[in-house]
């Protein structure tokens, strides 16, 4: 057990900790059988009287010769393993990706005509895609794909492996042609394919009608039904792809980012709120739809959760539009009264889904309320609000401000 505590305070993976203890285990058990059979075997000489006490001593001295030599062979053997161990434990995580919860970006990486191996992986290791460009350059070798690496523009991922990396760059994955988008936080989904569908990367109808969550086994969409749609979960941000995605893969890619951004942090958070991640994103859905400015995000996310507190209606104008299919400047009170899960005015708590897609900010926000005691807000016409405790004080600020 001595030797076993020893190497397990070692600092070295879980398959390298492992060998050791095994290997000092067998040598123990290797030398406990060993002198045992020397034992046996010199009295049984000297029981039938082959030797004598005084040659005995021959004995003791081809053991103890047998000994160091044993010794010597156990530990070559032991400090070759050890080695290999450290060996293969070093190059396996060197061939992994650099950043593997996918927190950074994707890149564009041009690999110029004429580059060899060695430029290339210089380049990558500059770019942060890569943790050794040696370690690349022998995989590269050993695949046989050294002289085969790609020229042309390239969309990398820290996320990647080396053999992930290497495997694009000698198949000549590249970017032929990419388009840049950039999609403003707060669209609804239609209005996403349709922006898509002018840039010429979607047919609109049928981007509408494969987002839905069967189609996207992401961890963050289980426990949905199937038929459930995506909106809230095309993350809002600017993207460069190739014009040849296709609609599954743009949504694949703004899942991804949804996905980084929605981190294990979020969603601790929004356990100790009491709510399911699809409860978050409908209700920053809602702030995202109501917020004109970015101060005033975690104040109107404190009025939700008050309301939602004590049970009171939340009354979002946003939510009612959603279910009119239409932005109105101005409801009208038989528009309050539409008949739909999603209007806000007639159905307590949340509504069934996102009415929008939120940025990061919104999602915040609806994670990180502000400590308020506000039930109400009205806007000012200028883009800001006014918050309210009371009902009084309320209708106080609707007359002021008309």
């Amino acid at each position: 057990m001595k030797h076993k505590k020893k190497y397990e305070n070692l600092e070295l993976n879980l398959i390298t900790k492992r060998a050791i203890i095994f290997f000092v285990n067998r040598y123990r058990e290797f030398r406990s059988v060993s002198s045992n059979l020397y034992i046996k075997v010199k009295l049984y000489f000297l029981k039938n009287k082959f030797i004598n006490k005084r040659d005995s001593a021959f004995f003791v001295k081809i053991n103890i010769i047998k000994k160091k030599h044993k010794d010597i062979i156990f530990l070559l053997t032991f400090s070759l393993v050890f080695i290999f161990m450290i060996i293969y434990s070093s190059v396996f995580d060197m061939l992994q990706p650099l950043d593997y919860n996918g927190k950074t970006k994707e890149k564009i990486i041009e690999i110029l005509p004429g580059k060899n191996t060695s430029q290339i992986a210089r380049l990558l290791k500059h770019e942060k895609l890569i943790k050794n460009e040696k370690v690349l350059i022998i995989y590269a070798k050993i695949k046989g794909l050294d002289s085969k690496l790609k020229a042309g523009k390239y969309i990398l991922h820290p996320a990647m492996s080396i053999p992930e990396i290497v495997k694009d760059l000698s198949e000549g994955n590249v970017l032929n042609e990419s388009i840049r988008f950039t999609i403003p936080e707060g669209l609804e989904l239609k209005e996403i394919a349709e922006l898509l569908e002018k840039k010429g990367l979607v047919d609109s109808e049928y981007f509408i009608e494969i987002a839905k969550v069967k189609n996207f086994p992401f961890d963050f969409l289980k426990g949905l039904p199937g038929d459930t749609t995506l909106e809230g979960y095309l993350f809002p941000d600017t993207y460069e792809v190739n014009k040849d995605i296709g609609e599954k893969g743009i949504i694949k890619i703004m899942l991804r980012r949804f996905e980084n951004i929605f981190n294990a942090d979020f969603v601790s958070r929004a356990r100790e709120l009491r709510l399911s991640v699809h409860e978050v994103i409908t209700l920053a859905s809602i702030i995202e739809r109501e917020a004109k400015v970015d101060d005033e995000r975690p104040l109107i996310s404190s009025v939700f959760h008050n309301r939602l507190k004590i049970g009171k209606l939340l009354q979002s104008c946003a939510t009612v539009q959603y279910a009119l299919g239409e932005r109105k400047e101005t409801l009208l009170f038989k528009d309050l009264e539409i008949d739909s899960p999603y209007n806000t005015y007639k159905v307590p708590g949340l509504p069934p889904g996102p009415i929008s897609n939120p940025g990061e900010a919104s999602i915040k926000a609806a994670l990180f309320p502000a400590e308020t005691d506000y039930l109400y807000f009205v806007s000012n016409g200028d883009g800001t609000h006014t918050f309210s405790r009371t009902y009084g004080e309320h209708l106080r600020t609707i007359n002021r401000n008309n």
